[in-house]
C-alpha cells in the first residue's frame, strides 16, 4: 500500500526544491557576498528574508518527515540568520553601502 502523505511530501519537496535552486539560493548568495563586503541590507533584502524564514517555518513539519532535506533545510535557515547578522552589523558600523530599496 502507499503511503500517499508521504508522496505527497515527496511532490511537494521537489517542487519546493526547485523554486528554491531557481530563485531563493541565488538571492541568498547574492544577499550573503553584499553582506560580506560590507554592505548593508535594503528592504527588500529584509522583506526576502523574513519571507524565507516564514516559508521554512511552514515547511518544517514536512522537513521533518522527509529525513533527506534536513541538512539544506538547516543551511538555509543558518545562512538567513548568517546574512541577517552580518547585515546588522554592518548597519551599525555606519557602513551604509546597502541601498534603501
Amino acid at each position: 500500500m502507499i503511503d500517499e502523505s508521504k508522496t505527497e511530501d515527496q511532490g511537494i519537496a521537489v517542487v519546493l526544491m526547485e523554486r528554491f535552486e531557481r530563485w531563493t539560493l541565488p538571492l541568498l548568495l547574492d544577499m550573503e557576498e553584499r553582506v560580506n563586503r560590507g554592505e548593508t541590507l535594503g528592504r527588500f533584502d529584509i522583506d526576502f528574508l523574513a519571507e524565507v524564514l516564514k516559508d521554512a517555518q511552514a515547511i518544517k513539519p514536512r522537513v521533518d518527515r522527509l529525513s533527506e532535506y534536513q541538512p539544506l533545510y538547516t543551511r538555509v535557515v543558518a545562512l538567513c540568520e548568517e546574512i541577517t547578522e552580518k547585515g546588522l552589523k554592518n548597519e551599525q558600523a555606519g557602513n551604509g553601502f546597502g541601498t534603501p530599496d
